[in-house]
């Protein structure tokens, strides 16, 4: 059995990882459960088993692409043989949010609470991005000029083809099935109109019309999680991308968030995302780097 291997690049200012590339051959770095500070994207070549992700558990087999946001908790458990390649990048290294009409996998990719994190692949699209892997681990090694330019190039094609795939499996998917129930379609809306001020599932069903337990029966079946787990899920990305992309106090993101304690509102925020804010952001760092 060939050795696993991990290639990666560390930050010189922060002494923290910046990106890497693991080849893996079993399932021992993913059998408990890992929340970085730092994105993942996982190419399944081979093998098939579970993955549990935040409240939520998915089958996968070979060919499968998996994603995770920052310090969002996943684990897998594969059942015999398993192969394929872990991408990881911090967002000093590339910021999902700075480049987002340059590369729009925010909201597809990572951080999207009614999408499943797991997208099955044809042959040619693995081929397609495991090929961009290559090309970007050949380039960890190549010490030459421009090397960090070309790498944030080649990381761009690879997330936006992962985009595209999993916009285009999506699409696919939908006129395999039936339409969307139109209380889908509102849940959604009043969400995401609402999830700063309203964050109890029975809000959601008054506004809606229809009983908290039904509302919460309904999610569970189309989202694979329930109605508050969706609505806190909501609030902690909203706050992690203000404690990322700005200098404000936890109290006024609190505040702003519909938390009149900013102590409960810290609470609620590592209940979710298994780090407190001031961790989140010391970690992340973009606020640290811009205060």
């Amino acid at each position: 059995m060939t050795a696993q291997t991990a290639f990666t690049l560390i930050n010189p200012q922060t002494k923290a990882l910046a990106f890497k590339i693991f080849a893996f051959e079993d399932d021992c770095y993913f059998n408990q459960q890992k929340n970085y500070n730092y994105y993942s994207v996982i190419l399944v070549t081979k093998g098939k088993g579970r993955l549990t992700a935040d409240f939520s558990e998915y089958e996968f087999k070979e060919n499968s692409l998996m994603s995770f946001s920052i310090y969002q908790p996943y684990m897998i458990k594969a059942e015999g043989e398993f192969k394929g390649l872990l991408v990881n990048f911090h967002p000093d290294f590339f910021c999902i949010h700075k480049h987002h009409n340059e590369v729009a996998c925010n909201g597809v990719l990572f951080n999207n609470i009614y999408e499943s994190p797991l997208v099955q692949l044809q042959e040619k699209e693995m081929d397609l991005l495991t090929g961009l892997v290559n090309q970007l681990k050949a380039e960890m090694q190549n010490t030459a000029v421009a090397q960090y330019e070309l790498m944030i190039a080649y990381l761009k094609i690879f997330l936006i083809n992962a985009s595209r795939i999993k916009i285009n499996t999506q699409l696919l998917k939908a006129l395999g099935t039936e339409k969307e129930p139109f209380i889908l379609k509102n849940l959604k809306d009043a969400i995401e109109e609402h999830y700063k001020s309203k964050h109890s599932p029975s809000d959601y069903a008054d506004l809606l019309h229809i009983s908290a337990k039904a509302l919460n029966r309904i999610s569970k079946t189309h989202f694979n999680k329930t109605l508050g787990h969706l609505i806190a899920e909501r609030i902690v990305i909203e706050a992690k991308r203000e404690l990322y992309l700005t200098a404000k106090p936890i109290k006024v993101i609190a505040y702003e968030l519909g938390f009149n304690d900013e102590f409960y509102f810290s609470r609620f925020f590592k209940s979710n995302a298994d780090v407190s804010p001031q961790i989140y952001r010391d970690t992340v760092g973009f606020a640290r780097a811009n205060a």
